[in-house]
């Protein structure tokens, strides 16, 4: 089994249902539609942001993964300092060297959420380059594509990442390679996005991912998991009331805090697997 593609336990049938509020099929059809719109929207407007300075395009960005997120009805609760800076107008200052945002993988939801407080480039699979519109757009952003069923082309993404890393790139990764549901720890963080922090001098910034519903349990409805159709997630999500994405921003572990990669991807994972979900009420709501 190829590294980059490790298997989770988790199936729609087990941990993908919803007990809660329901919406009713129009509200939910709305909510599906806005947020798709918004969605191709921002993959068409790539070009012209880039051409934005770092401060104001990061601004942009994070407003509309925030919108994304929101317009498929879900609710946005942020914590941790470096969320409260950004709730109240402070720009996360970036580093001359960049910064890995390594967080928990549950769904497709993560990818906006995480962007609401770190735009980023994103590590993916090779498969989305060659997808229309999106594919080309992904690459124009400078999404960092991988093989992840060949063992040997490791390296190479390895040293892309460490390149992007090293040139001031934040990069944001999924290092459990999988998604999981998000009811337990999930599997245990990858070692290759770590050595690539390592070769470039590079911070990496854990995060903490979860879905909750009102009743503050676990939301299954938001989970991507197995052989889920993205279709049957997006109508999942919109059609179950109620959901929050909480994303914790975590400590950063400086560069050079742990002596090799293994022990780098422990203190990440055990910092966000440990996060409690009981914390101050230092809460941001959006």
């Amino acid at each position: 089994m190829s590294v980059w593609l490790p298997s989770a336990p988790c199936t729609p049938r087990a941990c993908a249902g919803h007990r809660g509020a329901r919406r009713a099929p129009l509200p939910a059809a709305v909510l599906l539609t806005a947020g798709c719109t918004l969605t191709l929207l921002g993959a068409v407007c790539v070009p012209a942001v880039l051409l934005l300075g770092p401060a104001l395009r990061d601004r942009l960005i994070r407003g509309w993964a925030y919108a994304v997120v929101r317009a498929f009805g879900v609710r946005v609760r942020a914590t941790g300092p470096t969320a409260d800076a950004v709730r109240h107008g402070a720009d996360p200052v970036r580093a001359p060297v960049g910064e890995l945002v390594v967080a928990n993988h549950v769904s497709w939801l993560d990818i906006p959420l995480v962007a609401t407080v770190f735009p980023a480039r994103m590590l993916a699979k090779s498969e989305i380059r060659t997808w229309p519109l999106l594919g080309p757009l992904a690459a124009l952003g400078g999404t960092l594509f991988i093989e992840r069923d060949r063992l040997r082309a490791l390296p190479g993404a390895v040293r892309a990442l460490a390149g992007a890393l090293a040139s001031g790139s934040r990069v944001a990764v999924f290092p459990q390679g999988s998604t999981w549901c998000g009811r337990g720890d999930g599997g245990r963080f990858r070692h290759a996005a770590f050595q690539a922090a390592m070769d470039a001098g590079a911070a990496v910034r854990p995060v903490r991912i979860r879905y909750r519903t009102a009743e503050q349990r676990p939301a299954g409805a938001a989970a991507f998991v197995g052989e889920d159709p993205l279709a049957a997630s997006l109508w999942r999500v919109v059609t179950a009331a109620g959901l929050t994405a909480e994303i914790r921003v975590l400590p950063l572990i400086p560069a050079g805090g742990e002596p090799d990669r293994r022990a780098l991807a422990r203190a990440a994972q055990s910092a966000v697997a440990n996060d409690s979900a009981n914390r101050p009420p230092e809460s941001v709501h959006h």
